[in-house]
């Protein structure tokens, strides 16, 4: 459940934190958490393969999601200097319904799409497609909050499209050969058709767009109430949580998932093991919120990135064969979008008389990087593609 990935306009400063100054250095505090969530990333999708099996009950892995993170929510807020008086003054029953109710919906929808497809793609093109979801991060920040995109994020976010038809095969790799012009005579309709199989396309390929797809609009509609609804983000954290939960007891009354908990029970076809990509996947939002409050959000980006090379050699490792070249190519466009994208943002300047306007960036921008509160980091545990909350938290401050 990924809780914001929408870019925030921000005015260039500078922190110790930020990776173009002078001082590049990192704790050894930053670098552990990197590469933890790095092999996080890089494992989840093998291990969903791996330890949940393609006959259990998709409703019932969620559950056991949403309730762990919910736990985590509550943990957290607890172990805070804040208290819980404090932290949900104000609120009420209406409030958390108005808030949380649809993007706890989009989530839900979410999750079973991204759980159809990690068990119907292999780990590396999971997560490069998964990547989708910054395109339609910036497209609904873009209409729903009028975020605007740089001329190098939006290269990037076309290089991320690529990336997504070469390793489909949609767009061959000798297409770049005068040959494939010559003897082909360009590209044709029969040549993407036939490099899809029907149960690749719909059960793998096709879920994990939707779940990209909603996973902006969500994100779009989570940053709008944590800043519009001064929301605390660890207590919106639960707040998801508690809502999806009621939704998915709401659906197994009539849902072909609650006749299938009726008839084989709700662990059929658990295990031991079961657990673990489920304690992972919502560690995976904790690691988030903790690299960027040490290393900054560029420095996330960087950590990403390593995952998708770490997933591809794991796979490798398993399958006892080489990657095709179209994963591996379709890996490094993913890889140089991911670093682009974060690298080169949309930044606000002030202009010589102090008035400020938006500008689009022409090279490397100094991107402000701030520690967040504990808010930050316990509630990227709402999301499985794993980006902190970006909203007002505590006394009004805003995290990156």
């Amino acid at each position: 459940m990924t809780v914001s990935e929408c870019p925030m306009v921000k005015p260039q400063t500078y922190d110790d934190q930020s990776p173009l100054k002078g001082n590049n250095s990192l704790s050894f505090k930053a670098l552990f958490f990197m590469a933890l969530l790095s092999l996080q990333f890089g494992v989840q999708p093998i291990m969903n393969q791996k330890f949940i099996s393609k006959r259990v009950i998709m409703s019932t892995v969620i559950f056991a999601q949403e309730v762990v993170k919910l736990i985590i929510g509550v943990v957290g807020i607890s172990l805070s200097k804040t208290k819980w008086a404090d932290i949900a003054s104000g609120w009420t029953i209406e409030s958390w319904l108005r808030l949380s109710l649809i993007p706890a919906t989009i989530y839900f929808v979410q999750n079973m799409c991204s759980l159809l497809a990690y068990q119907n793609l292999d780990a590396i093109t999971y997560n490069v497609l998964n990547q989708t979801k910054t395109l339609s991060a910036a497209l609904f920040c873009y209409l729903l909050m009028k975020r605007k995109q740089s001329s190098y994020q939006m290269v990037a976010l076309l290089l991320l499209l690529v990336a997504a038809l070469v390793m489909e095969k949609l767009l061959p790799m000798d297409m770049m050969t005068p040959s494939y012009w010559v003897n082909r005579g360009g590209l044709s309709t029969d040549t993407f058709v036939s490099n899809l199989s029907p149960r690749h396309f719909y059960l793998g390929v096709l879920p994990i767009m939707v779940a990209s797809f909603l996973s902006g609009l969500a994100g779009a509609i989570t940053q709008i109430n944590l800043q519009g609804g001064n929301r605390d983000a660890l207590l919106f954290t639960v707040e998801l949580c508690a809502a999806t939960i009621i939704i998915i007891l709401g659906t197994l009354l009539t849902s072909e998932d609650g006749s299938q908990i009726r008839e084989r029970g709700f662990f059929d076809e658990w295990t031991l093991a079961t657990l673990v990509p489920i304690f992972t996947n919502s560690a995976g939002g904790i690691l988030v919120g903790l690299v960027i409050k040490y290393a900054g959000t560029v420095r996330k980006g960087f950590a990403l990135i390593f995952g998708i090379m770490l997933t591809g050699m794991v796979q490798s490792y398993i399958e006892k064969r080489p990657l095709s070249i179209e994963k591996v190519a379709g890996g490094v466009l993913a890889a140089v979008s991911l670093w682009m994208h974060a690298s080169y943002p949309y930044v606000e300047e002030k202009s010589p008389s102090h008035s400020s306007k938006r500008t689009k960036t022409s090279g490397p921008t100094r991107q402000t990087t701030r520690s967040p509160t504990l808010s930050a980091v316990a509630a990227a545990s709402a999301g499985s593609s794993k980006t902190a909350p970006q909203g007002r938290g505590r006394k009004s401050r805003k995290e990156d």
